[in-house]
């Protein structure tokens, strides 16, 4: 999608070969990035760098010791200024069958901001794109393996190092955007396009999923005209106090973990 407008009696997009789709309503589910948002609030456009990165890894039970635990659920570690998330898959073709699952992982990380600029990952504020395996140095793949070996326990810090070693690793920088609103009009934002928070809240998905019943619900009768405009302002109402709150509470952890205060979690310790 290329942009969206609106006049008094439709809404429409049109894509990058300029063909153009036209409603009653346009909604915009197009992530952080949001081309919708654009329209729906010009003065506010763009999810802003939250202040670090987040990488990411996927390891087959077979690339490590059998000796180690397998996680019957989510880890969370935290080690001086670095955080990781843990947690146990199923193996490629579903299964759950010991030695055929697998093992994912994302390791939060405020240390690596001028690589994202260099790279150009983030320019000024905001981010653009996620930095890719084959555009990590390998003086930074050789930085993450030392860390790892000093920060975390056995299993997660095999796990890091046969990504690694594969380099198989994808940093994403994350993202954090509090609305002022989401609906403009015959135009409305739902799910990332609306409110950006940091993975830390555990709530952007459960949050995109109540923006898509509310705004459902809101439009449900058949509205038509000044009717359907008024149902979009009764779906704001309903929705942008809650995901405010939502950003803003994981805004907190962002100004904590760069600014290198007291964690605000609970976690288990590092290397146990």
């Amino acid at each position: 999608m290329q942009s969206v407008d609106q006049d008094p009696h439709s809404a429409w997009a049109t894509t990058p070969n300029h063909e153009v789709f036209r409603a009653e309503v346009v909604i915009g589910a197009d992530g952080h990035r949001s081309v919708v948002r654009r329209s729906v609030s010009p003065e506010k456009p763009d999810a802003t760098f939250a202040g670090y990165v987040l990488w990411i890894g996927l390891t087959d039970e077979s690339a490590i010791p059998s000796r180690h635990r397998w996680p019957r659920d989510m880890d969370i570690l935290h080690c001086g200024d670095s955080y990781l998330f843990g947690y146990p898959l199923p193996g490629h073709h579903g299964s759950v069958v010991p030695g055929s699952r697998q093992i994912g992982w994302g390791w939060f990380d405020a240390s690596r901001n001028e690589l994202l600029r260099e790279t150009g990952c983030v320019v000024g504020n905001v981010v653009h794109h996620s930095l890719t395996s084959a555009d990590i140095p390998e003086a930074t793949f050789r930085q993450l393996a030392v860390e790892a070996n000093d920060l975390w326990p056995a299993l997660w810090r095999d796990a890091i190092l046969d990504c690694i070693e594969r380099h198989a690793i994808i940093g994403t920088p994350i993202t954090e955007y509090v609305p002022d609103k989401l609906v403009n009009g015959r135009l409305a934002l739902v799910g990332d396009a609306a409110h950006v928070p940091t993975p830390m809240t555990g709530s952007g998905f459960s949050a995109s999923l109540d923006d898509a019943e509310a705004i459902a619900k809101s439009v449900a009768a058949g509205v038509h005209g000044s009717a359907l405009a008024k149902a979009l302002r009764g779906y704001e109402k309903e929705r942008l106090s809650s995901v405010r709150d939502m950003v803003q509470s994981g805004q907190q952890f962002s100004q904590s973990f760069t600014g290198r205060a007291v964690p605000l979690i609970t976690s288990h310790d590092c290397r146990r």
